[in-house]
């Protein structure tokens, strides 16, 4: 004997459907933003081509397009584009600890970022804080110290003295030794403290040393007890953080591959919840089923 559904009996269904939806947007959105394209500073020349150097510009576009091309497979590159009237030379680096795919993004960003920031400037450099890049005009190419600050942030929030200068000298003497035997990028936790540093792609291991070590002296001398800070030299940087109730997680258990850990947890935690909400609709539907049955 056939039956006729009442619209009510199709409501458990119809919110199946619908949180199922809204879950699938949610956890589609869950995975945070990396903080690798966050922008840290620029270097740009005041000299600029003009209109009788357009083919300084045809050049720079190659370079960038030559850089993008390489990010997805390699973290450092180098080259030269152009010829002997019209090069460009110059290069790009990922952080350590970035994958191909996110090298692959954050340098994407930069060639806008330069043409933003650093319009028609014959020599320009932009950092990202999981990349940069740096270029020149070769006939604009000027000697420069490995060791010449370009940047330098100290957090205006202090520690206390005393514990927090143990930490802070043992975690710069563990990164001093970590970034040579590093291949040129090291991360190191001690006690409250992370301390990231990395060399040049190009830079050799007593080269890589030396600068790390005037970046962390400068770091310690003008930063003193400030809860972080990041100097930044021609062929290196240092980037340190204490945190008196702890590395948070998302710092501390993060993989080589550069992986958001936090997007996850938040995607797993909606899940979960996700399951729970699921099932108690497709019970109140079971339940509703029966009830049907017993009318029969």
């Amino acid at each position: 004997m056939g039956s006729t559904l009442k619209p009510m009996s199709l409501l458990p269904q119809t919110l199946t459907l619908l949180a199922f939806s809204h879950i699938v947007i949610i956890l589609s959105n869950a995975e945070t933003t990396s903080d690798y394209s966050t922008f840290i500073f620029k270097n740009c020349t005041t000299n600029t081509f003009t209109d009788s150097t357009k083919f300084h510009s045809e050049t720079l576009s190659t370079f960038f397009e030559e850089l993008v091309s390489k990010s997805s497979q390699e973290k450092f590159y180098k080259t030269t584009t152009g010829d002997d009237n019209n090069g460009i030379s110059g290069f790009f680096q990922c952080r350590g600890d970035l994958n191909n795919n996110d090298c692959y993004k954050c340098i994407t960003s930069l060639p806008e970022m330069l043409n933003t920031f650093c319009n028609k400037a014959v020599s320009a450099r932009i950092q990202l804080h999981g990349c940069n890049v740096h270029y020149e005009a070769d006939e604009f190419i000027e000697e420069r110290s490995k060791f010449e600050l370009l940047h330098k942030v100290c957090d205006e929030k202090k520690a206390v003295v005393g514990e927090f200068e143990e930490v802070r000298d043992a975690a710069f003497a563990g990164v001093e030794s970590g970034v040579i035997d590093g291949d040129g990028y090291c991360k190191e936790n001690y006690g409250l403290m992370q301390v990231i540093a990395q060399c040049e792609g190009d830079l050799g291991p007593c080269d890589c040393g030396e600068c790390v070590t005037a970046a962390l002296q400068i770091a310690e001398e003008e930063c003193g007890t400030s809860l972080s800070g990041q100097v930044y030299l021609d062929s290196c940087f240092i980037s340190y953080g204490y945190y008196p109730d702890g590395i948070p997680d998302k710092f501390n258990h993060e993989r080589k591959g550069g992986n958001n850990n936090n997007g996850k947890l938040v995607a797993i935690v909606l899940g979960g919840a996700a399951a729970l909400f699921i099932g108690y609709i497709l019970f109140l539907s079971l339940k509703n089923l029966g009830k049907k049955e017993d009318d029969f």
